[in-house]
């Protein structure tokens, strides 16, 4: 299945994969970084944010956990370029910061406790009010005992609640980590 093929996937088909995807070695992440595709939203919304962007995984050197951020791109569609959107400095522009976890330590409202969560909520650089630290990310491998394509998807976890969201996205592996906010 190509890159194209996941953007006509339904949600029902998307959440299928999600549940029946494969374990994912924390360690084959490290110091690498992915092009991210969203899938599962309407048209109009992925027109006023992103169909393109970049997620990084990094191991923290002080504390040995695995984290990353989130890179805006500029949207060129599936086949232009792929160069970051800069600030006036000339730095990628980085946003949704996160930590990676065992998904067995959540309770999230899919069967996919047998991958990883990204948890916006664990990465201090992240505001205080920024709504995006009530996200959550299952994420799972597409291909068993490999990491070049992995898919995830996005829930708020409310407190006493965690609500889906119809916002899935599919991971393919670029290369190594070209950048360190």
């Amino acid at each position: 299945m190509n890159t194209k093929d996941f953007l006509s996937l339904s949600r029902s088909e998307l959440r299928s994969l999600l549940e029946n995807g494969h374990p994912i070695d924390p360690g084959a992440l490290d110091d690498s970084e992915y092009r991210g595709v969203s899938l599962g939203l309407p048209a109009p919304i992925v027109a006023m944010t992103w169909l393109t962007f970049r997620k990084t995984f990094r191991r923290d050197p002080t504390t040995g956990a695995l984290r990353g951020w989130n890179v805006r791109m500029q949207q060129a569609g599936l086949d232009g370029p792929r160069e970051p959107m800069c600030d006036a400095r000339g730095k990628p522009r980085c946003f949704g910061f996160y930590e990676v976890r065992d998904g067995r330590a959540y309770d999230m409202p899919v069967a996919a406790r047998h991958g990883l969560v990204i948890d916006y909520n664990l990465a201090g650089e992240n505001g205080r009010l920024d709504p995006i630290r009530l996200g959550r990310d299952p994420l799972v491998s597409l291909d068993e005992g490999r990491v070049d394509r992995l898919l995830g998807w996005t829930y708020l976890d409310l407190g006493l609640a965690r609500v889906g969201t119809p916002s899935y996205f599919l991971l393919e592996r670029e290369g190594p980590l070209s950048y360190v906010p």
